[in-house]
């Protein structure tokens, strides 16, 4: 590869190898393929790979359900997909293909991780996890849905105390916020949910003491201009301190409510259309800011990894705190008042806007805002609290309870503790001997030959850690590899890394926005900190494209998957379900097969080609937007290219071999041909930048293709620089037809490796414009006239055309409106 040209990097997210190619891999890699195309053709070299998400619960699944192993299953199916991406004409450079199950890729992410280690970002604690009772493993909050249930599965998950590795992601929590602001060329919104994902807030540490002990409880707040409208404090079930604040007659009871609560998922705890449960303790605690004495109760809806895992409550303030006091019968003490001073005393709602502070002692008349801050400084001064900032992001949990994964390389020892595996004995490879039954322990765990080994220090008996990673740990750096893709000695060289990184163009779904770009970040500052390479950020520039959809019919009267109804058993005129009759409404909804609305790309590829495939994928929308999938569509861009092979066909049956252009002595219509040309080249060149408007720049192709098939000069070398401008600019769209085409047109070397088409200024130069006539207003038609003339004798030039003679004859002319280089306007009597 020539290192002297300027480097470009064009990377789609690699996918996940379930077997089969859908209609959204297309949109996807066909993208990023025009790009890497485009990119070679302007004299960059380009980096193209592909590689295989390969690890993961599915795998395993199927072990289970087919009795084949995972390795087999997913090889196989690596196996048909690359197989169905080099139908699409891909440009990939398949030799530094990777798959993150191969144990020379695991190797390396099992090095990551003890890189974290050895740093002291790994850790080990316990926690309370989301537990998929029938997938037997650890779900992110993600992975649970809205009722509380397993992503797979689709079982009620569980809370479960378990001893979980983690990544500290919140060390980098302020410059991943920070650094979005150099990420110019990411969607906007993809940065703000970022943004709202790392959560930062700004607010105060309290401390409310225990009537009874010499313990305090602890609260986080955004709002500590209100804490003179406390009425109450709300532990997490799962607080440490419920024991010594629940008195005696309560203490049945609140077992009672914890053992209710604490099975619930996050999610269904903190659903914002639930109502709010809680019981009283019976213990109290003293307001540091007022001397009184409030109850302590414990709620569903607290969380105790937020934070502190408890909150004060403050009810004429806060919405939830409100609906909550309100159904428990608590006070609410009025502190913030509008400046107009205008606040009913019966409060409908919780007024949380920004205003004057009152019954607040000392602070009363301040307004909210700047009484914040005077708050924090008192209770600073008191001892009873101080400023704190705070994350919603929250540590990385990375264990996994399953097989198909990388093992963790940590063993541990009895005497030493955790202790990593050398880097000399990494891999821990998977072992292939283990059984798969899906219940119970993970079979790593079981697996006793495995498990067992002696300490790497003190040669003491051990064990190896039986958790796998989570699967973005394999996806989250696998950008890094390409560049030395069968390096087998380090990770990487970090000259080729400093050489090709960042990723130039990054091309994926907008529902990796959060936790994969946000992980792949982290890393990235990570391992720069660890002096591996010099750039901040892995993605330069970042595409998020739309869903593909298809047509689908839905039965209102029906629920879950039985309310689908595949648009092939649907008659369209008469839409009706066909057990049932009733009236089916019709959208359009993302491609699935459990609504029958999937269309394979294969059977597409098969009935109208690669090329077409792929100029529908770009035309039909814009990439950011989703498109909705129509054979009418695909038999439009069928017969676009039918219609430029035939062109092209015609013209070598006809062409006097003229390969060169001038513009002297030229016909009208071969310089308006010329000036569509170089048109042409200007506008898809410009919507091939940047915002990658593919749609766009094929309408231009279509109306080269159109003004080609106009005009009147097959024989001129203007005609035949407009066929070869066409092949040229239609490479990177349909690159198997225009390759052909490029050598029926007698040239040796590939179209793709000839140089992109470049527009000569000159040629877009108008002789002649169009001029808009009008009589009373209303327009008439077109004339052409010279360029360059002036009002004077733009009217001469519109009063003497045939087409406004024909309207004006012998009628007196009142007025005359010229616009230069648009139109003129005759006002008649």
């Amino acid at each position: 590869m020539d290192h002297q040209k300027p480097k470009f990097y064009a990377l789609s997210m690699f996918p996940y190898p379930s077997g089969s190619l859908h209609m959204g891999h297309v949109r996807n890699y066909t993208i990023t393929d025009v790009i890497a195309r485009l990119k070679r053709m302007q004299g960059y070299r380009v980096l193209h790979p592909m590689g295989w998400d390969a690890f993961g619960l599915p795998a395993e699944n199927a072990a289970i359900d087919r009795g084949v192993h995972p390795a087999k299953w997913t090889y196989q199916n690596i196996d048909q997909m690359r197989s169905q991406l080099k139908c699409l004409g891909l440009s990939i450079d398949w030799d530094i293909e990777l798959a993150t199950c191969s144990d020379d890729y695991y190797k390396w992410t099992q090095w990551i991780f003890l890189q974290f280690f050895d740093a002291g970002l790994a850790y080990q604690k316990e926690a309370t996890v989301n537990w998929d009772p029938v997938d037997q493993t650890v779900l992110a909050n993600e992975q649970v849905d809205s009722e509380g249930r397993g992503f797979r599965s689709g079982v009620k998950v569980e809370r479960k105390l378990l001893k979980q590795w983690f990544l500290q992601i919140t060390h980098y929590a302020e410059e991943l916020l920070n650094d979005l602001g150099q990420l110019p060329q990411w969607p906007e919104r993809v940065k703000l949910m970022q943004a709202n994902w790392i959560g930062k807030s700004t607010g105060a540490y309290l401390e409310f003491p225990i009537i009874g002990t010499y313990q305090k409880i602890g609260v986080y707040t955004t709002r500590p201009d209100t804490v003179y409208g406390v009425s109450y404090l709300v532990l997490a079930p799962e607080h440490p301190l419920i024991k010594q604040v629940t008195t005696e007659e309560r203490k049945s009871v609140v077992e009672i409510f914890i053992q209710e609560v604490i099975n619930e998922s996050e999610l269904e705890r903190t659903k914002d259309d639930k109502p709010k449960r809680g019981i009283p303790t019976g213990g109290k605690a003293i307001n540091p800011f007022t001397g009184e004495e409030i109850p302590i109760w414990i709620a569903d809806y607290v969380i105790y990894e937020h934070v502190t895992g408890a909150v004060m409550g403050v009810p004429a303030h806060d919405t939830r705190d409100f609906k909550f006091a309100k159904e428990q019968n608590l006070p609410i003490k009025v502190v913030i008042i509008p400046e107009t001073g205008d606040l009913s005393v019966e409060l409908t709602a919780a007024y949380t806007e920004p205003g004057i502070i009152t019954n607040s002692d000392q602070f009363d008349g301040m307004d909210s805002v700047h009484g914040k801050q005077a708050i924090i400084e008192f209770a600073e001064t008191q001892g009873i609290g101080k400023a704190m900032v705070q994350y919603r992001l929250r540590d990385w949990l990375i264990s996994r309870q399953r097989y198909w994964g990388t093992p963790i390389p940590i063993i541990h020892c009895p005497n030493c503790g955790a202790v990593p595996v050398p880097d000399a004995d990494l891999p821990v490879k998977l072992p292939e001997n283990v059984e798969f039954s899906g219940r119970g322990a993970s079979p790593l765990a079981k697996l006793e030959s495995w498990v067992n080994v002696p300490c790497p220090r003190c040669g003491t008996p051990a064990k190896r850690e039986s958790d796998t990673m989570d699967t973005f740990l394999d996806s989250f750096w696998y950008f890094l590899r390409y560049p030395d893709a069968h390096n087998k000695q380090q990770i990487f060289d970090s000259g080729k890394i400093n050489d090709w990184l960042p990723v130039d163009q990054y091309v994926g779904g907008i529902e990796h926005a959060i936790l994969h770009l946000l992980y792949s970040r982290f890393l990235t500052k990570f391992l720069r900190d660890r002096g591996l390479f010099s750039f901040n950020e892995p993605f330069k520039c970042l595409l998020t494209q739309g869903m593909v959809k298809g047509l689908t019919y839905v039965n209102p009267n029906k629920s879950g998957k039985d309310k689908w109804v595949s648009s092939s058993e649907v008659n369209p005129e008469y839409p009706c379900d066909p057990e049932t009759g009733e009236e089916l409404i019709e959208l359009y909804t993302t491609m699935s097969k459990s609504k029958g609305n999937g269309v394979a790309p294969e059977d597409v590829i098969a009935k109208y080609g690669a090329d077409t495939t792929r100029m529908f994928v770009l035309f039909k929308a814009p990439p950011e937007k989703d498109l909705e999938w129509s054979e009418a569509d695909v038999e439009g861009q069928f017969r676009f290219l039918n219609r430029l092979w035939r062109l092209v066909t015609d013209f070598i049956c006809t062409q006097n071999g003229i390969n060169t252009v001038t513009t002297k002595e030229i016909s009208q219509m071969e310089k308006e041909l010329h000036r569509t040309i170089h048109t042409s080249i200007k506008e898809i060149s410009k919507d091939l930048e940047g915002s990658y408007q593919f749609n766009t720049a094929i309408s231009e192709l279509m109306k080269l293709s159109n003004a080609i098939t106009d005009a009147k000069c097959k024989d001129s070398a203007v005609y035949a620089e407009g066929i070869r401008s066409l092949v040229l600019l239609s490479a990177p769209f349909a690159p198997h037809i225009t390759e052909e085409l490029w050598h029926l047109l007698g040239n040796s070397d590939s179209v793709h490796s000839s140089t992109w088409a470049k527009y000569k200024a000159e040629a877009l130069v108008a002789d002649q414009i169009p001029l808009v006539i009008q009589i009373m207003g209303k327009t008439r038609g077109v004339i052409k006239v010279p360029a360059d003339l002036d009002k004077i004798a733009l009217e001469k030039y519109a009063r003497e055309s045939e087409l406004a003679q024909r309207y004006i004859k012998d009628r007196e002319i009142k007025k005359v409106v010229v616009v230069p280089g648009k139109l003129v306007n005759f006002v008649v009597g």
